[in-house]
């Protein structure tokens, strides 16, 4: 019964205290656990599978992202998966408050996780059988990898660009703003080389450079001739951008935000049925991926409606990884029925993370 409730589908609901209890007896069982988790086990001051029941005793364990900076990412993967794991990629975060974490993703939760945002994609009208652009970070970075996948799995086939969103975060951490600008009219450029020559029918990209090609004309006259979709993730909207998208500058595409992390090895979907004055909320796959909206001084859980830090959780087979304080900001919201934590909406960056600035760029 471990595995099984652990291999549903992302949109089946199991019992999250049972979920909880068997995903602890997976992660810390000898014989399936990694060898990460085994040792860092015998740290804490309890017995994850004795005393972490439930939901609500993730919170006891530490925030150990800064640790997948240095661990070795073999160690990373569960015994469970046996001599010869299938390995999808190994995947880096995107550096934005110090060098970067590193998760591995396995082929089970990358079949589970693309099948439940292709549904969600289905849901909010995007086709199917049409080659994708992203215009996202590639190399290490999880977005990249999704594109490629995802086109597949979908039917078409996935165009991309180089991008090193690191880069530009130095550029601009280090006062020379111009030149990151340059930088990123350069990824718009080489996307429109792509939008003009072949057949696209779905756009990947980000907030930031979604803002400069809306400044071309040409290019959004593209874009409203032959794109369909686009879904938009890695750097926050706010609601009147994502209005004036919607209603005047792509009045004719569909338009999908995703939220998430690489540290959760995925994330949230744009809620549907949103209407044009509301603001966008996002809900999250729970109880696999969960989060929770708290005070960061206080560490309760802030009121519906209030605004406060986020926490993420990620449970499953392929990895454990809880208690995570990101450095975002967003409004709680009460979620679907049934669903473990919280929804988010209006989503923004904090100033600062860990002492260091939070600097979005082009992701």
């Amino acid at each position: 019964m471990t595995e099984s409730i652990l291999e549903l589908p992302l949109d089946e609901q199991p019992d999250p205290g049972e979920f909880i209890r068997a995903a602890m007896q997976w992660h810390f069982n000898p014989e399936t656990g990694s060898p990460y988790w085994l040792e860092r086990a015998k740290s804490l001051d309890f017995d994850p599978r004795t005393d972490v029941t439930s939901f609500g005793d993730l919170a006891r364990f530490p925030n150990i992202v800064d640790e997948l900076r240095d661990v070795r990412v073999e160690d990373l993967i569960p015994r469970g998966y046996g001599p010869d794991p299938d390995i999808v990629g190994i995947f880096e975060s995107g550096g934005t408050t110090g060098p970067p974490k590193r998760v591995i993703m396995l082929q089970d939760w990358w079949r589970r996780s693309g099948a439940w945002i292709s549904a969600n994609l289905d849901a909010h009208g995007f086709p199917r059988d049409v080659n994708w652009l992203g215009l996202v970070p590639t190399g290490p970075h999880l977005v990249g990898a999704t594109l490629a996948r995802l086109a597949a799995y979908r039917g078409g086939i996935g165009f991309s660009i180089d991008m090193d969103p690191r880069w530009v975060k130095k550029l601009i951490g280090g006062g020379k703003a111009e030149e990151a600008g340059a930088y990123a009219e350069h990824l718009v450029e080489q996307a429109s080389f792509t939008m003009r020559t072949q057949d696209v029918g779905v756009l990947l990209t980000t907030p930031p450079l979604l803002e400069r090609i809306a400044r071309n004309d040409e290019l959004v006259g593209l874009i409203n001739e032959k794109i369909r979709g686009i879904m938009w993730a890695g750097a926050h909207m706010d609601a009147d951008t994502r209005y004036l998208y919607r209603n005047e500058v792509f009045p004719q595409v569909k338009l999908f935000g995703v939220y998430g992390s690489t540290m959760i090895l995925g994330g949230s979907a744009e809620r549907l049925g949103l209407g044009p004055d509301d603001p966008c909320i996002f809900d999250p796959p729970s109880p696999i991926i969960t989060f929770l909206v708290i005070d960061p001084d206080t560490g309760s859980r802030v009121g519906d409606g209030e605004r406060g830090q986020v926490v993420m959780n990620h449970v499953s087979r392929n990895m454990l990884l809880p208690n995570n304080l990101e450095r975002d900001l967003a409004t709680r919201i009460e979620p679907p029925a049934g669903r473990a934590g919280d929804s988010v909406a209006d989503v923004s960056p904090v100033a600062r993370f860990g002492n260091e600035p939070v600097i979005e760029g082009v992701y």
